[in-house]
């Protein structure tokens, strides 16, 4: 599998990053990973966008899944024809709420662009993939993926508190990409975001063999949240930078 960092800022775009947003890539199959605020752009630096198989939203945030309204305008309004709806996996009432962020009748709404598919705890099938969701800690329904492909797994844990779902679903993984939204000791809202510690005592929890630290706010110390979660994690911990490629 190969992961392409779109977008890695948290809650609102930096200077330098859209927001959520991550490409995996394998046996010619594309799979996008959240759609956050100023992705969309940023995502045709790595491929077209009508080269994209499947679209999953972790949850619905805006920096989640806002730039989903521009994608419905580049498939429904191409020059040379709108291309086949394309499966798009959310939690329930996705269509709905982004037919409203668009203003426009929930009936059609988006629903002869994109396929939309309800998201469960459990797995599929998906191309080359076999995906795994796990329901996580957040305000909002909002769900953690697994991706495995030829033996090798990646994790993307969404937005999420402290959740054992989470620790279940990253079990062994190669990749885990995992928020670290706050900062240990500032933020002390339950059940919305984890912090670097915490993120590191997940993927330790997990026995995952690589962390990867996103979801980070322009606010946050994310330098701090990397030593933070590496104090807790005894394997490799990096901070996900916009363009960064993995090869899993």
């Amino acid at each position: 599998m190969k992961l392409t960092v779109v977008g890695c800022s948290g809650s609102f775009p930096s200077a330098d990053s859209p927001c959520s947003s991550y490409l995996v890539e394998a046996d010619g199959y594309r799979v996008v990973l959240d759609l956050g605020n100023g992705a969309l752009g940023t995502l045709q630096k790595y491929t077209s966008l009508y080269e994209v198989d499947a679209v999953l939203l972790s949850h619905l945030h805006a920096d989640h899944c806002i730039d989903l309204c521009a994608y419905w305008v580049a498939r429904n309004y191409r020059a040379e024809g709108c291309p086949d709806p394309m499966p798009v996996y959310g939690p329930a009432g996705t269509a709905e709420r982004l037919a409203r962020a668009y203003d426009m009748p929930e009936n059609p709404g988006m629903k002869e662009v994109f396929d939309f598919r309800t998201l469960t705890p459990g797995g599929f099938d998906l191309g080359p993939f076999r995906v795994g969701v796990a329901q996580v800690n957040h305000p909002v329904d909002a769900f953690a993926f697994r991706l495995e492909y030829g033996g090798r797994s990646l994790v993307y844990s969404g937005d999420t508190g402290e959740s054992a779902e989470l620790v279940e679903l990253a079990r062994d993984a190669d990749l885990f990409l995992c928020e670290a939204a706050y900062l240990d000791g500032r933020d002390t809202y339950r059940a919305v975001h984890l912090n670097g510690r915490e993120a590191g005592e997940h993927a330790a929890a997990a026995r995952a063999r690589r962390l990867v630290l996103t979801h980070i706010p322009p606010w946050t110390d994310a330098e701090r949240n990397r030593r933070d979660a590496a104090a807790a994690y005894a394997g490799p911990v990096e901070l996900a930078r916009p363009g960064a490629v993995y090869e899993i």
